[in-house]
């Protein structure tokens, strides 16, 4: 009776983690990757659906909390040095005056900007 006990307390204690509350943010990224599965489906990209698949598969077996703080960190890093080189460039097309490079130049800044701001976004909780 005594070992029966022990057995059951052991199972009990190896299933909580599976159904331990997943992070909101976790949950979220993966709702996230499942409307971009749909999305991939409706348009017929079997490539992107497998891609996709294997991102859904990382988030179930692996997400936390850290993980995505570091991945946020990584694309925000990322993101800043994308800023640097473009306002380097248009720098450079501004000291050599050539109007059309500088317009090309300044939309580039601007899209690198506009990912910049979506990285720094906060994690969906």
């Amino acid at each position: 009776m005594k070992s029966l006990a022990i057995c059951a307390s052991i199972a009990l204690f190896c299933t909580l983690p599976a159904t331990a509350a997943e992070s909101p943010a976790c949950a979220a990224k993966r709702s996230n990757i499942e409307s971009q599965i749909s999305e991939a489906r409706a348009r017929g990209r079997s490539q992107e659906l497998r891609g996709l698949q294997r991102a859904l598969n990382a988030n179930k077996a692996n997400c936390s909390d850290a993980l995505l703080a570091r991945e946020r960190e990584e694309r925000i890093a990322k993101a800043e040095r994308e800023v640097a080189e473009r306002e380097s460039e248009l720098r450079e097309a501004e000291r050599k005056g050539d109007k059309r490079k500088i317009a090309r130049r300044a939309d580039k800044l601007g899209e690198a900007r506009s990912e910049l701001a979506e990285a720094r976004k906060p994690l969906q909780q």
